[in-house]
């Protein structure tokens, strides 16, 4: 006997190459198509990772929103859902989550699953008090890590509808390309014998980049093979390389801006550093893990579920750049530190957060909302 299709929507502000949208994209192609007919729809606009859509054959719409609140959107997206009946809502990030649960009265029958990516406290109070009117209208509300659900457990969601599914990603067949890394190297115009600390993200102020950047420049004192790599873009590059200049770290630091192959320059880190003040469940840094690398990252909550100190890397408190330093100095030093870490990273992501085990999280959830089907 043929099972039930279930319809499900996926609502995301954007198709950008940025860590929310990447999951949503994971989720929709990754969902079984003899169980779940998936469409998805863009409030703002499409993007790269329209393409994978696309290629998968999963329909997308993009409504065009221009402002905050734009009332003509917000009636196309309640014309579309009520010509696509889905059995699950499912909405990505603050704009969507916020106008898929405004919209859902047109959908009566549909169940709603919330995702929630980052400890937000940067939430303006307007907004904090709109979700916490929301909290009604949701049936699921989804933490990419136990951070994330605990944060909105004391916004005021019930426990009954709190769900932590961790980020999902795929691991590279060669963990360590040397001939990548070459490459890579000489392209950056730094020596073979260079030692890279890395860095992949937004360039914005939690981030807090100017922690490593310092590091970086204090141990290169005495250890003069290190160098630094940061690739991405943000309110805060302009400051950054500013402060990169005040601290005389010009020659051995690089800023690589925004590049769609960003994942590739981990084959030229020796280590990943993450200094944010606040997350989700980092990207960055599940991918350097995934290719093998240590990380050294602030010892806050989302960043300990993924880190095993002493075991994947190393943690330290927020805002203590000597401890970064110190760091980076014991992976210099020790030889062969370094790769043990790296692998049981990689070992880690394997066993922990597959793409396969995010998707099948998600649909437990929609079976169990949805009566089993």
């Amino acid at each position: 006997m043929p099972v039930p299709t279930t319809r499900v929507v996926l609502l995301i502000p954007t198709l950008d190459r940025s860590g929310a949208e990447k999951q949503c994209v994971l989720l929709a192609t990754g969902l079984p198509r003899d169980q779940f007919d998936v469409h998805v729809i863009a409030l703002t606009r499409g993007g790269p990772y329209a393409n994978d859509l696309a290629a998968a054959g999963i329909p997308l719409t993009v409504l065009g929103k221009r402002s905050k609140f734009d009332p003509s959107s917000f009636w196309c997206l309640r014309r579309e859902l009520k010509r696509l009946q889905p059995d699950i809502l499912h909405t990505w990030l603050f704009a969507a989550n916020s106008y898929g649960r405004l919209c859902a009265r047109v959908i009566p029958q549909a169940k709603i699953v919330v995702s929630e990516r980052c400890v937000d406290s940067w939430k303006a109070g307007w907004q904090l008090w709109l979700d916490r009117r929301l909290i009604a209208r949701t049936n699921r509300l989804v933490g990419n890590s136990q951070s994330v659900v605990d944060f909105y457990r004391e916004l005021g969601v019930p426990q009954e509808k709190l769900v932590c599914i961790p980020n999902g990603i795929d691991l590279p067949n060669d963990p360590n390309p040397v001939r990548d890394r070459a490459a890579i190297l000489q392209e950056l115009r730094l020596p073979p014998e260079a030692f890279v600390a890395g860095f992949i993200g937004r360039l914005a102020r939690q981030k807090r980049v100017e922690d490593v950047i310092w590091a970086v420049e204090t141990l290169r004192q005495i250890r003069n093979r290190l160098h630094l790599v940061i690739v991405g873009d943000g309110p805060e590059r302009e400051r950054l390389e500013e402060f990169t200049r005040n601290v005389h770290c010009t020659e051995h630091a690089r800023f690589l801006g925004h590049r769609e192959d960003a994942v590739r320059f981990l084959a030229a880190f020796n280590v990943f550093c993450l200094a944010s003040s606040f997350e989700g469940m980092s990207n960055s840094v599940m991918e350097a893990m995934a290719a093998g690398l240590p990380v050294i990252a602030s010892d806050i909550p989302p960043n300990r579920e993924l880190v095993v100190q002493n075991e994947t890397g190393f943690l330290c408190k927020l805002g203590d750049a000597v401890g970064f330093m110190q760091f980076l100095r014991r992976l210099i030093d020790e030889p062969g530190l370094g790769e043990r870490l790296g692998t049981a990273g990689r070992e880690r992501i394997r066993a922990e957060f597959s793409i396969q085990r995010m998707v099948d999280r998600y649909a437990a959830v929609y079976r169990q909302l949805t009566g089993g089907r």
